[in-house]
């Protein structure tokens, strides 16, 4: 992840969710917003309900991944933020799953290059 800064402070998480538009996919969900910088920002939230630390951290690998293999075609000076769908069970949460949802909701909100 060479041109993204990932994000990790509560407050910058708030930021986001308040102007950020809204994308859903059946395994994620987007909040994509504008910045003013010549780089990405990404951030990952997963809720504690949705499975053990060790679940939890093998779907953020999955994201992490996709978002590498996206990294390029994604245009330069947005804020993404990525949530997993607490509806679905951790287990059930596949690389191919995410990785569709990810070109459904990245070409819907128009950051494609």
């Amino acid at each position: 992840m060479k041109n993204t800064i990932i994000i990790k402070k509560n407050y910058e998480f708030k930021n986001f969710f308040s102007k950020g538009k809204f994308f859903y996919g059946e395994n994620i969900h987007m909040y994509i917003h504008k910045n003013k910088i010549n780089f990405n920002k990404l951030g990952i939230a997963i809720s504690k309900k949705q499975g053990k630390a060790v679940e939890r951290n093998r779907i953020k690998r999955l994201i992490r991944e996709n978002y590498k293999n996206y990294e390029d075609k994604i245009g330069v000076g947005n804020n993404i933020i990525i949530i997993v769908n607490k509806n679905k069970k951790s287990e059930n949460i596949e690389y191919y799953g995410i990785q569709k949802d990810f070109e459904n909701i990245l070409s819907k909100a128009g950051v494609l290059k």
